[in-house]
């Protein structure tokens, strides 16, 4: 049934290996060994899969390797579907609506030294930012990795952040620099704002 639902057995394979091993590459000999299919048959479907965007490629040590692409559309649900660890469905719901509450933001909204936190990218519907967190204040990075290991647990998927000082920030944005503007040019959504720096900018 679910061959016949996404057209192959082997594009079902590959979907199962690509999704149980999230940022994990594979070398295309090493996934016919894994999936037990024959080489043609990969290939084409490794050519499918990279045409639509549900895996990336990339060339190390004379190899071309694939993995999954965690940034997909539909990473959560398919994930849902493929991945042998199931979860509540909490996860597809909170990431198809990017103004629901989710578990982790009274997490970070509590992390003292933080004062301006904004989500875009996966984790905002309609946001093209390659950044999906903006941490700006004093914060050590042991404590800002634990943070985005909460949010990347519940996600299921791995999540792109920066850190910035608050006066590099402000000095950022009052300049225009490159990489505020392309966040805050897509849809955003501000979590923490305790110097109202953003309340005349457009989010979400």
């Amino acid at each position: 049934m679910i061959d016949a639902l996404f057209g192959s057995k082997t594009r079902v394979k590959l979907l199962h290996l690509f999704l149980n091993n999230s940022g994990q590459p594979f070398y295309v000999r090493e996934i016919t060994r894994k999936i037990d299919e024959q080489i043609n048959s990969v290939r084409r479907e490794l050519s499918n899969m990279l045409e639509v965007g549900i895996i990336t490629s990339d060339s190390s040590d004379n190899k071309l390797y694939y993995q999954v692409n965690q940034r997909y559309e539909y990473f959560i649900p398919l994930k849902a579907i493929f991945c042998d660890t199931k979860d509540d469905g909490s996860s597809i719901i909170a990431s198809s609506q990017a103004s629901v509450a989710k578990d982790y933001v009274p997490v970070i909204q509590a992390t003292s030294g933080l004062r301006l936190v904004v989500f875009a990218g996966i984790l905002v519907k309609g946001s093209s930012s390659s950044v999906d967190i903006l941490l700006v204040g004093n914060i050590p990075a042991p404590k800002a990795k634990a943070l985005i290991k909460i949010v990347e647990k519940s996600e299921g998927r791995d999540i792109n952040y920066s850190v910035l000082s608050y006066d590099e920030f402000y000095y950022r944005l009052s300049i225009r620099d490159k990489f505020i503007t392309e966040i805050l040019a897509n849809r955003y959504t501000v979590i923490v704002d305790k110097d109202k720096v953003l309340n005349n900018e457009k989010g979400e």
